[in-house]
């Protein structure tokens, strides 16, 4: 076992939350996370040099142990060679990231997003603070055609029951991923679609004959509409839900968001926290991991490289959220013309980066590194509008 106090406690940490996982599994985890944090990076030469160094081991060592994790069985040496099933991993993950959250509302987005024309990456994120940390994903060959329907319905397969039915849970998606059978699984687990639509369309109000195109709804800015009935034609497409809408000023068109949550429950503005996974994605990338180098070609070892970085995002957002959830909010400053910013005061620092500093500083001052847990946001609250 490595001798460093840090490591130590965060090894105990991964296999704590991970427990279907064989020991050398856990720990394999935990050095990828671990040493990815420390050499804010996650090429593989560039963790195993910076735990080497830390650690006192050899390079050619560390590597070797490193790429254990995204092996496959046949690929590893020695008679007892496990491949890491990432199927085992979603639920106990997901569990782990809600673990002593601190209210019962959670948002959750799914969306895509490429590796030049190497992979595609269908993620599923919980959103927190403004950024996002995925909690389950596929990666397919960019190059290829395979259908998204199967793997997204898989990858939510997974998390039936995962959550207590009296939390609420809302599930954010863009149109490009819009789909029936998309809105009918969320709603399956229990939890709550939020699937914006194009404004092409029509919709029946509940109790009349008339379908009405989207665009009349909310034909202007400054225009909203909530009610129950039913959006497309066409039987195939055809849905019973509830249509959200909104046209705020600064916006080329409205917002068309389908959900299952009754009107006077529900708000459209809570569409726009979908946009904290590209903030998600750009820490996985140029803003923090620097995913965007990886040589790897196989998208199944690319996936359960994703698990270390996932868990390394984790790490840092969970720690710094809670040390700005601690900060009175009088000490925040103020951004002149900032009208359209939900919290009372302006995140001059993100979270990721300030967990990332915190954990530093523990390691540099020879401290206990911090270990936090989810303390989220209130979500965005705009003004009642009518119910049709």
């Amino acid at each position: 076992m490595f001798r460093h106090p840090g490591l130590y406690t965060w090894v105990d940490t991964v296999a704590s939350h991970f427990p279907q996982l064989s020991k050398p599994q856990a720990l394999v985890l935990a050095l990828w996370s671990f040493g990815m944090t420390i050499a804010k990076s996650c090429a593989l030469g560039a963790v195993a040099d910076s735990l080497a160094t830390l650690l006192g081991r050899s390079f050619g060592t560390m590597r070797e142990r490193l790429r254990d994790m995204y092996r496959e069985a046949g690929a590893k040496s020695g008679q007892k060679r496990d491949e890491l099933d990432l199927n085992v991993c979603w639920a106990p993950w997901l569990t782990w990231v809600l673990k002593s959250w601190s209210n019962k509302q959670v948002a959750i987005a799914i969306d895509a997003t490429t590796l030049g024309e190497r992979f595609v990456v269908l993620a599923i994120s919980v959103l927190y603070r403004g950024c996002a940390v995925p909690v389950a994903w596929k990666i397919l060959s960019a190059t290829g055609k395979h259908p998204w329907e199967p793997e997204w319905l898989a990858l939510l397969k997974h998390f039936k029951a995962t959550i207590p039915p009296d939390w609420t849970v809302i599930v954010l998606a863009d149109r490009g991923l819009y789909a029936k059978w998309l809105f009918l699984a969320i709603i399956g687990l229990g939890w709550h679609p939020l699937l914006r639509i194009n404004q092409q369309g029509t919709f029946r109000r509940q109790g009349r004959c008339r379908w009405t195109p989207l665009t009349e709804l909310v034909p202007s800015v400054g225009r909203s509409f909530a009610g129950h009935g039913t959006i497309f034609q066409s039987k195939k497409a055809r849905l019973e839900c509830v249509l959200l809408a909104r046209w705020d000023e600064g916006y080329k068109e409205a917002w068309l968001v389908l959900t299952d949550l009754p009107p006077h429950s529900a708000n459209v503005c809570w569409y726009g926290l979908r946009a904290w996974i590209e903030q998600g994605f750009k820490r996985l990338k140029r803003g923090g991991w620097q995913w965007q180098y990886t040589r790897m070609e196989d998208p199944a070892r690319a996936e359960r490289v994703w698990l270390a970085l996932a868990l390394a995002t984790w790490w840092l957002l969970s720690v710094g959220g809670e040390a700005e959830a601690s900060l009175p909010v009088e000490t925040m400053s103020q951004v002149p013309g900032s009208v359209r910013r939900q919290r009372q005061g302006w995140r001059l620092v993100g979270i990721f980066r300030h967990g990332w500093n915190l954990i530093m500083a523990a390691l540099l001052n020879h401290q206990p590194i911090p270990l936090s847990y989810g303390v989220p946001e209130p979500w965005p609250i705009l003004p009642k509008i009518e119910v049709i």
